[in-house]
């Protein structure tokens, strides 16, 4: 499932998160990259500096954890430490799949979601678009800044080269409690009509019966 979720970030937050990054030092993403992804991958990268590196990390996940679209759509277990990246004109990183395992250090997981967090605006810079290989076709995402998207970590994707100006992203890998992709997208379908028929017709019978199902199946394909 590819899914566009609006307003991750606040003003404020966004704010914050462009400051410390306007006086954060960035490396060649080159060091970052598997093997393969390294001969096709040209942008910079924050360098790990632990007091900046640890207010982004909070900043950013405090924020997931009250974003109720990513929640029901990631089921999320554990989360690989975000990178924060630039490209600048010319950059561009070429078709690739993120790594299946995930973390160089600390607790390694398994990338079952990937998710970009777009923190500059669409206007600022021209190209640069997130190009992902479905098998509905290729989606193109450029989003407002404080937007993100989600999608299979498993993916073909590219990121179109930057002709001017800066993007700026947040790059987030989750292991799921969900493995399997096709099960996440159902239950997230199922859990929208359970939400609305929960507050509309709580008591009803239809309303009972789809929200012991949707508890059901969460049980039933669940990884703890």
């Amino acid at each position: 499932m590819l899914l566009e979720i609006a307003e991750v970030l606040n003003q404020a937050q966004l704010a914050k998160v462009n400051e410390i990054l306007d006086g954060s030092e960035f490396v060649d993403g080159k060091l970052s990259a598997g093997r393969v992804a390294r001969e096709v991958k040209q942008n910079l990268e924050m360098k790990k500096d632990s007091a900046r590196t640890e207010l982004l990390i909070r900043i950013l996940v405090s924020s997931l954890a009250h974003n109720q679209t990513f929640n029901s759509a990631a089921f999320p277990c554990r989360m690989a430490d975000p990178i924060f990246a630039r490209y600048h004109s010319g950059m561009q990183y070429g078709d690739h799949v993120d790594d299946a395992i995930m973390g160089k250090s600390g607790p390694r997981l398994r990338s079952d979601i990937s998710m970009t967090l777009f923190l500059s605006e669409p206007e600022s810079y021209q190209g640069g678009e997130l190009v992902i290989r479905t098998s509905f076709g290729i989606s193109k995402v450029k989003l407002a800044a404080g937007d993100a998207v989600i999608y299979p970590s498993s993916s073909l994707h590219h990121v179109a080269e930057v002709t001017g100006g800066e993007r700026r992203v947040a790059l987030l890998w989750v292991q799921s409690h969900v493995r399997s992709p096709e099960q996440r997208e159902l239950l997230f379908d199922l859990n929208q009509a359970r939400e609305q028929l929960l507050a509309q017709a709580p008591r009803e019978r239809s309303t009972q019966q789809v929200d012991r199902a949707f508890s059901n199946l969460v049980r039933m394909w669940s990884e703890v």
